[in-house]
C-alpha cells in the first residue's frame, strides 16, 4: 500500500486528528493512538455500541495501535520520545501551548529527528487573539459565517447535520501531512503544519463569498444558486412524502426535464441565473413533483439524462447498490459494519483493518518498561 513503512504517532482525540490518521491507516501507515489514563479518547464512550466499541470509536480508530501515555511523568514521556525519533509524522490536538509545557512541541521533537512532520490541529490556530479560547466545531461554524448560510425555513441559522470544521481540518490536515513527506523525499527535513477548524471552514467557502468580495454584503440566502434561488437546485415534497432533490442547473438538464413535462417555455428564466424570476418554474415543480412517490420519480427521472437524487435516510443510503458496489460498506468477520474508504487506488488500493484496538492494548509492545502499569 502506498504508506507501508511509514510511522505515525497521534495524540488526538474526537474527529479531525483521528479521521487523517486513520486515512493514512487504511493506506498502510502504522498508526500508534497516544490516549490518556483513565478513560482514553473520549469517543470510546459516545454513542452506541453493537461490540467492544462504541460505532463513534471504530470508524475513526480501526486499523490503529493504541498506547497509554501519562505525559506528566517523565519516564513515560521519555519513552514516547523514543518512540517519535523512529517517527515519520506526529499528530497532537492540544490547546495553544499545552504541547510545549507537556515537552512534545515540535522544536523539540524536531531537534531528535529533524525528518519529524508535525501537525498541530485546533479550533483556532497556533496565533491570533483566539488562540486560547476553547471551542469545539459548532463555534467556528458560527464564527467562519457558515452557519449564516444554512437557513431553516423560519430563516434562523440551523445547525449543521454533519461537523464540517472537523471534517475539512481533518482533510486539510491530511492533504498537509502528505505534501511535506513529498517534499521530504528532497530536502531531507520534515515540517510543522498549524491546521485551524476555523481556517478551514473559511477555506470552504469560494461559493459563497461573490456577494461577500465583490459588493461587501451578507449573500441572500435563499436567492443564492446552491441555497435556494434556482428551481434546478433544490428539494422537491413528493406525494408520499418523501422528497426529491434536482441537482443539475445545466442547460441540456434543464431542457430535457421540462421538455419531458412538457414545460419547454420555462427554459429561459432558468438559464438567467438564480432570483425570484425562477419562482413559476419553482411553483410549477412543487405542483408536479407532488403528483407521485419518491420511487415513482427516481424511477422515471433515472431513465433520463437529468442531474437529481433521492432524498434517503441513512439506512436506505448504505443499502444503495452502488454505496455497496463500492465498497463504501464493509463489515468486519463478526458482520458489523464500517464505513469504507474514499480514496480509491487502481494499483495500491486501501485495505482497512476493521479491527480498533482496546485501551492501552500495544503499551508494553512500544514503550516496553516504561509502559508497564
Amino acid at each position: 500500500m502506498k504508506l507501508s513503512g511509514y510511522r505515525v504517532v497521534d495524540l488526538s482525540m474526537f474527529i479531525p486528528g483521528p479521521l487523517l490518521s486513520m486515512a493514512l491507516a487504511d493506506h498502510g501507515a502504522e498508526v500508534i493512538k497516544v490516549e490518556v489514563p483513565g478513560e482514553g479518547d473520549p469517543t470510546r464512550h459516545i454513542g452506541l455500541a453493537d461490540g467492544p466499541h462504541t460505532v463513534y470509536f471504530r470508524n475513526l480508530n480501526r486499523g490503529k495501535k493504541s498506547i497509554v501515555v501519562d505525559l506528566k511523568n517523565a519516564d513515560e514521556r521519555e519513552a514516547l520520545l523514543k518512540l517519535v525519533d523512529s517517527a515519520d509524522v506526529f499528530i497532537e490536538a492540544f490547546r495553544p501551548g499545552v504541547a510545549q509545557r507537556l515537552g512534545v512541541d515540535y522544536d523539540t521533537l524536531r531537534a531528535r529527528n529533524p525528518r519529524i512532520v508535525y501537525c498541530s490541529i485546533s479550533a483556532f490556530g497556533q496565533t491570533g487573539p483566539y488562540r486560547q479560547r476553547p471551542a469545539h466545531e459548532i463555534a467556528v461554524e458560527a464564527l467562519s459565517g457558515v452557519m449564516s448560510l444554512s437557513e431553516g425555513q423560519d430563516g434562523k441559522p440551523a445547525l449543521p447535520g454533519l461537523p464540517y470544521g472537523d471534517l475539512l481540518s481533518g482533510l486539510f490536515g491530511l492533504s498537509g501531512i502528505l505534501m511535506a513527506l513529498l517534499r521530504r523525499e528532497k530536502t531531507g527535513l520534515g515540517d510543522c503544519l498549524d491546521i485551524s477548524l476555523l481556517d478551514s471552514m473559511v477555506g470552504g467557502l469560494s461559493l459563497a463569498v461573490g456577494p461577500v468580495f465583490a459588493e461587501g454584503r451578507q449573500p441572500e440566502v435563499k436567492q443564492q444558486r446552491t441555497t435556494g434561488g434556482a428551481a434546478f437546485y433544490r428539494l422537491y415534497e413528493t406525494s408520499d412524502g418523501k422528497h426529491i432533490a434536482l441537482a443539475g442547473q445545466e442547460p441540456k438538464f434543464i431542457r430535457v426535464l421540462l421538455g419531458a413535462l412538457g414545460r419547454p417555455e420555462l427554459v429561459a428564466p432558468c438559464l438567467e441565473g438564480p432570483g425570484l424570476h425562477q419562482q413559476p418554474v419553482m411553483d410549477f415543480l412543487e405542483t408536479t413533483f407532488r403528483q407521485k412517490t419518491r420511487d415513482e420519480w427516481d424511477a422515471w427521472l433515472g431513465s433520463m439524462d437529468v442531474a437529481f437524487g433521492s432524498v434517503k435516510t441513512l439506512p436506505e443510503a448504505f443499502a444503495d447498490p452502488n454505496l455497496i458496489e463500492r465498497e463504501m460498506l464493509l463489515r468486519d468477520e463478526d458482520g458489523r459494519p464500517h464505513l469504507g474508504t474514499p480514496i480509491r487506488f487502481r494499483n495500491e488500493p486501501g485495505r482497512p483493518v476493521l479491527s480498533s484496538p482496546q485501551l492501552g492494548e500495544h503499551t508494553a509492545q512500544y514503550l516496553g518498561p516504561a509502559g508497564k502499569r
